[in-house]
């Protein structure tokens, strides 16, 4: 569990420290949720989830 929450805390450090960054995750995570609106239940966390996933990954890419 501590490696969890160790990258988990990497994870915050680089979004405060990587101007724009949360900002663009956040376009993502939106975007991600309506899109999967359509599907039943848990459809637009998982597209929120993976919307700033694939945000995060975007912009740590050249780092």
């Amino acid at each position: 569990m501590a490696d969890f929450d160790s990258k988990v805390n990497e994870v915050r450090g680089t979004v405060k420290n990587t101007p724009g960054l949360g900002k663009s995750m956040a376009k993502w995570s939106a975007l991600g949720a309506v899109v999967a609106i359509p599907l039943p239940v848990v459809g637009p966390i998982f597209g929120a989830i993976a919307g700033a996933a694939y945000a995060y990954r975007k912009g740590t890419k050249n780092k």
